[in-house]
């Protein structure tokens, strides 16, 4: 569904230009995203997010045709986080959890929610090359 409305599934038929190269029948503006895509694990469901760029607002991005496919404005947080390459397997994501928890609470950090993970490559990019990130929103 956030794929739809990348692609153009927006009340302006308006695609966003995501940050590796993708292939797009240009129907009007594009807006390049920033990376990452950050995926974060609530209630049992996945949330996928994407950053939007500098220039643009609630009020100038289109809306959504799926209702499921909210916009919001998130304030600025505080991060700790640990990068790795290679694929997101659970394993790896698991893994590296545990690392940041594990640092966060050595050096007394307070960590807000749950942890959630930054992807920075297009699919086609090669395992070994890939950037990831474990991220955990710490107490401001």
């Amino acid at each position: 569904m956030l794929a739809d409305y990348i692609f153009g599934g927006n009340t302006r038929r308006q695609s966003i230009a995501m940050t590796a190269p993708v292939a797009l029948e240009r129907t009007s503006e594009e807006i390049a995203m920033t990376a990452p895509v950050t995926q974060t694990l609530s209630d049992g469901a996945w949330v996928v997010r994407f950053t939007m760029p500098d220039g643009y607002s609630l009020e100038t991005l289109p809306e959504p045709n799926d209702l499921r496919v909210k916009l919001r404005t998130i304030a600025p947080a505080r991060f700790a986080v640990i990068r790795f390459s290679g694929l997101a397997s659970t394993a790896s994501v698991e893994a590296r959890t545990a690392e940041l928890v594990a640092f966060a609470k050595e050096r007394h950090l307070q960590m807000v929610g749950p942890a959630s993970l930054a992807q920075y490559n297009p699919p086609w990019t090669l395992w070994f090359m890939r950037r990831n990130e474990v991220m955990i929103q710490l107490e401001n």
